[in-house]
């Protein structure tokens, strides 16, 4: 008889492999876990976009009719801008479920199904968010990420088999006031209307929603209105130039005075909305006001002009450079906080030009910041980390 050799383990021998094999699960699990967000990163933020080309199906300006090249620039464009529906639920204090609506539009730039947004328009409609382009065919859309400081948000849906049109981007930084520009975007729930007209004026300060200032805004008497927030703004090559946003209306309506995004302003935010789901920006941790606001009402001070700190955030880098916010003595008077004259030579005279600097600065910068207190000026160094309301009237938002 032949007889098999049979290897036994030991009860020792058997935990130990029992632990090795949990060892190499776990360890393939976090493997691919890892893999998973790499790749979802690199999906994220290896977009490229269509730019600097006019689209197909565009003629040369000159070489057609105002009419023609109307004609041309929307049956090019049009089937990439979305029509965006929001719906969201709150409870109210009775515990009833009120439900909200809302619709915007907005411009394919990716062939991965990526759409360019106001940051408004789907602000808080996480609960759902749907796209459309035109007839009956809807399509779910994920919300990427939001940046309320530029009014701009990214959503998604999944291309369909046809594939989608993409919006090529123009360079916001080459116009000119009296150029031609195209509308396109969804007011009222009419989908894909084309309005027309020309730049009325370039580097006009808007304001975001959280009151943060919007520079550079292009300013054009083509017909917007509510709907219309999100679509692009467009040249006579079909090329996007800016991204409606606001207008000027105290009855609501368009008065010919509304305001588009620039769209080099865009291509700064959106890498980061790809590939962290909100912009990373410089921050000092602090708070203040504008020395000559005070001035205006009549405050006595010793300086006339800077950015009063009333708070510093303890931990920030204000904080840790040993700037000072107002604070009260021992006698329990108030004792003036640094004023913020300069940084980096640069002139600082309220939270605006603080906003505008910062925003060309890099998380881990160091920046001298000038402050005058008690009658001295100081050179302090700061090393920047990176870390809301209405807009003024009579600027009235769309919806």
């Amino acid at each position: 008889m032949t007889s098999k050799s049979v290897y036994q383990l030991s009860a020792r021998q058997i935990l130990l492999l029992a632990f090795a094999t949990a060892l190499v699960a776990v360890g393939t699990t976090a493997l691919l876990y890892t893999l998973n967000n790499i790749w979802q990163n690199k999906d994220r933020s290896a977009v490229t976009f269509a730019e600097g080309e006019a689209p197909q199906g565009v003629s040369d300006p000159s070489a057609v009719s105002d009419e023609q090249n109307s004609i041309e620039v929307y049956r090019s464009i049009s089937p990439g801008v979305a029509f965006i529906n929001t719906t969201s639920y709150r409870q109210d204090s009775w515990g009833s479920v009120q439900e909200g609506k809302g619709n915007g539009s907005g411009s394919v730039i990716d062939s991965n199904g990526h759409i360019l947004t106001n940051y408004h328009v789907v602000e808080g409609s996480q609960n759902k968010l749907t796209v459309s382009f035109g007839g009956d065919k809807t399509y779910p859309a994920e919300f990427i990420g939001g940046d309320p400081d530029t009014d701009l948000a990214v959503i998604k849906i999944q291309p369909p088999a046809g594939g989608l049109t993409v919006v090529p981007l123009g360079d916001s930084d080459r116009l000119s006031v009296g150029q031609k520009v195209l509308a396109i975007g969804n007011p009222f729930g009419l989908d894909r209307t084309l309005t027309t007209g020309v730049i009325s004026g370039l580097q006009r300060p808007i304001r975001a929603r959280n009151d943060r200032p919007i520079d550079a805004a292009i300013q054009t008497d083509a017909s917007i209105n509510p709907g219309n927030s999100g679509g692009p703004l467009l040249d006579k090559f079909g090329r996007m130039i800016g991204i409606n946003s606001q207008i000027l209306s105290p009855a609501g309506g368009s008065v010919g005075v509304g305001f588009a995004v620039p769209v080099n302003t865009a291509k700064r935010v959106i890498p980061q909305l790809l590939q962290f789901g909100s912009v990373r920006r410089p921050k000092m941790g602090i708070d203040g006001v504008g020395i000559e606001k005070l001035v205006q009402r009549g405050i006595d001070l010793p300086i006339g002009k800077g950015l009063l700190l009333y708070t510093v955030s303890s931990g920030g880098p204000a904080y840790a450079a040993g700037l000072r916010g107002i604070s009260r003595g021992a006698d329990g008077d108030l004792v003036l906080g640094d004023v913020i004259t300069s940084i980096d030579g640069t002139a600082i005279g309220d939270l605006d030009d603080l906003y505008r600097y910062l925003d060309k600065k890099q998380i881990g910068d160091t920046v001298q910041v000038q402050v005058f207190r008690d009658g001295r000026n100081l050179n302090m160094p700061v090393r920047l980390s990176g870390g809301s309301t209405q807009p003024r009237q009579p600027t009235r938002r769309l919806q």
